[in-house]
């Protein structure tokens, strides 16, 4: 089955059964994986720079504390300045990584926004004028305009997000396992009261966020 094909069905399947939740199945991942295969050079380099990023991330307060224990410790001057030198440039150097990541998500998404359009685009055209008198219009333009561009954001943030997330987690439990792990065993028994609540939420936009695509698919449709 062609990756047009593929596509169509699922977006087909979606426009009729817009109120159920599909699971993510082997399949998904498949369809997701055609799509991002001509640019998974960008990507990798994207996701490269979104672990790199986050790293810096948790380098930088870490050198803080270095200048605030050397203060303390009444070290010589030319340290403290040193660690301060050091965190400028570590922030310089994070901007400029953050510029370079923004641009490759802006490019990887424009692109992957102009293959799901052009390929549901070209199949559509290929359909019979039976499909048109089944399927909402509105519905239609809005995969087509709406869904695509939620398409394209998984690409270019949430998975940057997941990534970059993980990574600042590992290396934050590792540093403050170093510093002092009575200390960090207490902020894990801690983290249940934020995880339930964002899953709640999480479950609850995911929810908000169906209802807010079918709205715009009944108001195109009108």
């Amino acid at each position: 089955m062609s990756m047009e094909v593929t596509a169509w069905n699922a977006m087909y399947n979606a426009m009729h059964a817009e109120s159920d939740r599909r699971p993510f199945s082997r399949a998904t991942l498949k369809r997701i994986a055609a799509f991002a295969g001509p640019h998974r050079r960008n990507i990798t380099i994207y996701l490269l720079l979104s672990v790199a990023i986050a790293a810096l991330g948790v380098a930088t307060p870490v050198l803080a504390g270095r200048v605030v224990d050397a203060i303390v410790d009444n070290a010589a001057v030319s340290v403290v300045v040193w660690l301060a030198v050091i965190i400028a440039a570590l922030a310089l150097v994070e901007a400029g990584l953050g510029i370079a990541n923004r641009w490759l998500s802006s490019s990887i998404g424009e692109d992957l926004i102009l293959d799901l359009r052009t390929t549901v685009f070209d199949h559509v055209q290929r359909m019979p004028v039976a499909f048109f008198t089944r399927t909402r219009t509105g519905a239609l333009v809005s995969r087509l305009n709406n869904d695509v561009i939620g398409a394209q954001r998984a690409f270019s943030d949430t998975l940057s997000g997941v990534v970059g997330n993980l990574v600042t987690l590992v290396i934050t439990l590792v540093v403050m396992l170093g510093i002092s792990w009575q200390i960090t065993l207490l902020a894990l028994l801690l983290l249940p009261i934020f995880i339930v609540p964002a899953r709640h939420m999480g479950t609850r936009l995911a929810q908000l966020s169906r209802e807010a695509a079918n709205h715009n698919s009944v108001m195109n449709t009108q």
